[in-house]
């Protein structure tokens, strides 16, 4: 955790309520047979059913990001990454989304290290979890959360923009 700095009173309250959903993503990459982990929405997902996804989820008040990224992994897939074995992949800023009319970001990590067996650990809304070749991934895919995967197998950019096209152009700068 970090620590105060003489610019950073420590009577300050954590930013526990936002105005942007946050949210985290795991890319488990198993370098030596070049797979990832991915599922599948299932029918009573609250959007993109039957899309595949990386394991991902919103961040509990007062979380921090990558306690989000280990707890939904876990919960989703069964597997168990350390925080510290976390590397920044992608950054994923949305205007608006199913559960964020405010706008969403999303902080997508990569581990090379996990343990445990992968299992669909919440069935109700998943239709299954699979080991894939990073040369097949499904077309199938939920669009934010592919740029991100497909970036970072090809050492892409780092940050992708969703939704914010009619506001905003690409270079982010203001009409």
């Amino acid at each position: 955790m970090a620590q105060p700095t003489a610019d950073q009173p420590t009577a300050l309250k954590p930013a526990t309520e936002s105005m942007t959903l946050l949210v985290a993503a795991v890319i488990v990459h198993d370098l030596e047979s070049r797979r990832v982990v991915l599922l599948r929405r299932g029918p009573k997902a609250k959007f993109a059913q039957g899309r595949w996804d990386l394991p991902v989820g919103k961040s509990e008040p007062g979380e921090p990001i990558t306690g989000t990224a280990v707890r939904e992994l876990r919960e989703e897939t069964g597997l168990v990454v350390a925080p510290e074995d976390l590397r920044l992949a992608h950054v994923i800023h949305g205007a608006r989304g199913v559960e964020a009319p405010n706008g969403f970001l999303t902080v997508v990590f990569a581990a090379h290290r996990w343990s445990g067996e992968l299992v669909n650990g919440e069935p109700a809304k998943h239709a299954e979890v699979a080991w894939v070749d990073v040369d097949g991934v499904p077309e199938e895919f939920v669009s934010t959360t592919k740029e991100a995967l497909v970036s970072y197998l090809d050492n892409g950019p780092s940050v992708s923009l969703d939704s914010w096209q009619a506001q905003f152009p690409q270079d982010g700068s203001c009409r």
